[in-house]
This record gives C-alpha cells, structure tokens and sequence, in this order.
C-alpha cells in the first residue's frame, strides 16, 4: 500500500509553475520545440509511456480512446517495474507533463486514472 499525492497534468507546452510540485516527463519522445531547461523536467520516465506500436496505433484518434485506454491499462499491469518507479515519485506532489493536443484524451490522463484506481 502506498499513499499517492495528487497528481496534476500539464502540457509540456505550458509555462512551468511552483504549484506543479515534481514535474515528470511520461512521454517516450521528447516534446517538439521545446529546450530541456525551458520545461524545467525533473523525471523523464519513458519506460511508462505507451509503447511505440500502441501509440502509433491509437495516432490521436478520439474515435479509439476507449480501446486505448483498455490496451495502454494492460501494458501498465505488464511495466510493474516502470509502475513501482513512478508509485515511489507519488509521496510528493507531481505533475505529469505531455506533449499532446488533446487534453482529455492522452496517455498522462490514462496513466493517473490507473494509478489512482490501484
């Protein structure tokens, strides 16, 4: 058992701030056009993201979000060792950072909703 904090979500593209606590990287590529001092990343997890076939699969595709969400959840169950590095990072306060558009429908959302429902 382990105590999470809250978990806040945040585009990369988003000026940093002090109310994001730990900022982590959850993307397996680095966001476009942005400088590694400008994002202010203080973990950079790419062994948690979706895996390169799954996520070229999904593409941003609204219409396969739940069957995403269903196959990036069984790739989380498979990743304990990726899990139980991110679980360790939850006793502070964090923000998961992502390169995504879409703000409702990316991995970061995906990947709160599972820790959270643990």
């Amino acid at each position: 058992m382990y105590t999470i904090s809250v978990i806040k979500l945040k585009r990369a593209y988003e000026i940093p701030a002090k109310e994001d606590g730990q900022r982590i990287l959850v993307e397996r590529l680095w966001p476009r056009g942005i400088s590694k001092e400008k994002a202010e990343i203080a973990v950079w997890l790419k062994d948690i993201a979706p895996t390169t076939e799954l996520r070229k699969w999904y593409n941003h595709e609204v219409n396969k979000w739940p069957e995403f969400r269903k196959k990036y959840k069984e790739e989380l169950k498979q990743n304990s060792q990726a899990v139980q590095q991110i679980k360790e990072l939850l006793k502070k306060p964090v923000t998961f950072i992502y390169a995504a558009k879409d703000t409702e429908h990316n991995s970061a959302v995906v990947l709160k909703e599972y820790l959270e429902e643990e």
